[in-house]
């Protein structure tokens, strides 16, 4: 459920510059330094190699360095164009190159790919230095910040230039210039950390397989998952079934197999990835990264990283975010002792004579809840084909709500064959966006699912560009029988992941820093979390519930006992998330160097917090991929439940005036979907909403109030 963005490459974060560079005519044949003749500017992957990336990267940095060499020796006086506006429209190269590296290093990383990655990392986080830590450029930032309202600065403008101004003072531009440069080496330390982090979980989720021979060890398994399991074994050379503990198939696992060792092996062989002291072991990277956080953050000013990190967000101060979660913790521990007293009944009563432990929840929870509903995901499944959630479930919700359209550029470039490519118009027939799918897993694709883009969305006085967004993740895949089925979970995930795309797609700032997903942390999971609602709306489940073989549309006695069932088990999820969220905080409070032993910390956070001990944080922390392979969620996982407060309060004005209501859509999509960063968050949801937003209604939808 990740939301994913690029690394901070030059002027702006995220979204970087289509307008304002010169173009790079030299170096014939490298995609990157000309511009594409694709339509819509669709990167050319058939075009692109391996080798075009370091040259391409190494030009879009010697050109913006000129760009920002010219805005400092301007000898007009600073003003929001000759400065503010032109290092936000600074490296367009850059931006090209970055944008299609940092998508493919994780969609499709080869080991070229990652050994690419470990030259890029260190390059890109040296040149957001050279540009933060620039003294004139700050000097020319400064003077337009400090003399806004004299030079006439729009909301918008100065909007803009305040989060610049907050950007260059977070990034050392402040400092000493012997303090600068040590911020400048912890921070190209820290990249090389956060990437071997990255390498070292992608590499144990791939290469640590469990091997069944025994036929009778898969019961209670679907076919499909025994089908993959077999396929997977043969690829690899080994007679019978092997099983990762990627995601489909180790939730599959832990759901369904009979056999409770088989469950034991795949949740231990998951829940150890990267802590097994061997070359793959993430501790000593998780204390160094925690290490020069803190380093950082005292420097910049704070006691601790989650005082910088929280600082610049909605909720402003750690202990905000801590009392945010506590008041969800204390309910759903509660309720996990509801539910664990249910499987154990329903264990003991089935002669199973065992004690329900960490490997057992999901399977029992399936049970408890197929006597309780009667009901069970298998029911489900053959009415979850993902090409319908696609083009009757999200596409239709989104034509109903928002007028837009998807057709499929069946010719458009593609970086894998498995990639959709969709050309997204208004209601008038205008182009609104492109919108590529990439939804079954690979072994050289990262787990779990995100979404980027691929350009930035520009709207400033005449020019437009318009975005181009992609959603990825590792869903059931299809068989040789059958086509992509999927559980609830992985339909909630299409939408979630589409509701980040709808904030990057309908985006309409007139800048790149303000435009779709360059929003507050706080706020950024919100579009995402409520579009899931849409998944459950009878008109939309109707409309892609549809069984795969016959066509038939979901009977309404099963959409009851899925709507029944929808909050069962939140005790156990909300619980393995708000733990994961607390945790975060508890590592980057830490307010000293010196090393820990990663699953002593991990204890000693459960036994503060009473964590009930049949539930594990939803990622340890040598996976907790988040906060250790990149700083955008370090001490921000909680963000999911700060958006979820949003989410949960905000989809009761849909609830109380209809889910296709035109008047709420459009509030919606004008204050959030197309505001981007365009004012103070708060304030763009209490337009939207008409009040501030409270935990009540999460706790409500939870079922834990």
């Amino acid at each position: 459920m990740k939301l994913r963005t690029a690394l901070m490459i030059g002027a702006a974060c995220v979204s970087l510059a289509t307008f304002g560079a010169k173009k790079n005519t030299a170096a014939s044949g490298n995609p990157f330094l000309s511009e594409y003749k694709t339509k819509y500017e669709i990167p050319p992957f058939d075009k692109i190699k391996l080798e075009h990336y370091l040259p391409a990267i190494e030009a879009g940095i010697k050109e913006q360095n000129a760009e920002i060499a010219a805005i400092v020796a301007n000898p007009a006086k600073p003003d929001f164009d000759n400065t503010v506006l032109a290092l936000d429209n600074s490296g367009n190269t850059l931006s090209k190159v970055s944008y299609v590296f940092l998508a493919l290093s994780e969609s499709d990383a080869t080991d070229e790919m990652q050994e690419l990655a470990k030259k890029v990392s260190p390059m890109l986080t040296a040149q957001n230095d050279e540009i933060y830590m620039n003294d004139a450029l700050f000097a020319r930032i400064k003077a337009v910040h400090d003399n806004a309202d004299a030079l006439g600065l729009d909301a918008m403008q100065k909007r803009l230039t305040e989060k610049y101004y907050k950007r260059f003072v977070r990034n050392g531009a402040l400092l000493s210039p012997a303090d600068k440069e040590k911020l400048k080496e912890l921070n190209r330390q820290e990249a090389e950390l956060e990437l071997s982090f990255a390498n070292n979980v992608m590499h144990e989720m791939s290469s640590n397989v469990i091997y069944v021979t025994d036929k009778k060890r898969l019961a209670g398994l679907s076919q499909t998952t025994i089908d993959d399991a077999a396929a997977l074994a043969a690829k690899k050379g080994h007679e019978g079934w092997a099983f990762t503990p990627t995601g489909a198939t180790r939730l599959a696992v832990l759901g369904s197999a009979d056999d409770r060792a088989l469950r034991e092996e795949m949740y231990k062989l998951y829940t150890n990835t990267a802590s097994r002291g061997d070359e793959w072991d993430n501790s000593k990277n998780i204390n160094a990264i925690i290490q020069i956080r803190q380093q950082k953050a005292k420097m910049l000013g704070f006691e601790t990283f989650a005082d910088y990190a929280v600082d610049p967000v909605m909720a402003h101060k750690v202990e905000a975010a801590e009392d945010l979660l506590m008041q969800i913790w204390r309910p759903a521990i509660a309720k996990v002792a509801e539910e664990v007293a249910d499987m154990q009944d329903y264990a003991n009563r089935h002669g199973a004579n065992i004690t329900i432990e960490p490997w057992d929840y999901y399977y029992y929870a399936e049970k408890v809840k197929a006597e309780k509903f009667n009901f069970s995901e298998d029911q489900v499944a053959p009415y979850f084909e993902l090409n319908s959630v696609v083009k009757n479930g999200i596409f239709y919700a989104a034509n109903k709500l928002y007028g837009i359209t998807f057709t499929e550029m069946k010719d458009a470039p593609k970086y894998n064959p498995e990639v959709t490519v969709y050309d997204v118009k208004d209601e008038k027939g205008n182009h609104v966006a492109v919108f590529m799918t990439d939804y079954y897993p690979r072994a050289i694709k990262a787990q779990g699912a995100w979404m980027s883009e691929m350009n930035s969305e520009y709207n400033y006085q005449g020019k437009s560009v318009r975005p181009i967004i992609f959603n990825v993740a590792s869903l059931t895949p299809p068989t040789k029988d059958a086509p992509s089925l999927l559980s609830m979970d992985e339909v909630e995930t299409v939408f979630h992941e589409f509701g980040h795309a709808l904030h990057g797609m309908l985006t309409r700032a007139p800048f790149h820093s303000l435009q779709g997903t360059n929003v507050d942390r706080d706020l950024v999971e919100m579009p995402s979390q409520i579009n899931e609602h849409w998944a459950l709306v009878p008109e939309v489940l109707k409309n892609y519930a549809r069984h795969y073989k016959t066509g038939e549309v979901i009977p309404q006695e099963l959409i009851d006992k899925l709507i029944d069932s929808h909050k069962f088990n939140q005790g156990f999820m909300t619980t393995e998330l708000v733990g994961a969220a607390l945790l975060d905080i508890e590592w980057h409070k830490l307010n000293w160097c010196k090393d820990v032993d990663v699953k002593a910390f991990e204890q000693s956070v459960k036994k503060r917090l009473r964590m009930p001990r049949e539930v594990e944080f939803r990622y340890r922390s040598p996976y907790f991929k988040h906060i250790f392979d990149n700083d955008q969620y370090s001490c921000g996982y909680y963000t999911y439940l700060w958006s979820q407060v949003l989410e949960t309060d905000g989809w009761e004005r849909f609830a109380e005036e209809g889910p296709f209501n035109k008047a709420v859509a459009n509030d919606y999509r004008k204050y959030i979907l197309e505001a981007g960063d365009a004012e103070d968050p708060m304030k763009a949801y209490i337009h939207f909403r008409g009040q501030e937003p409270n935990a009540d209604a999460l706790l409500r939808y939870r079922g834990l109030k």
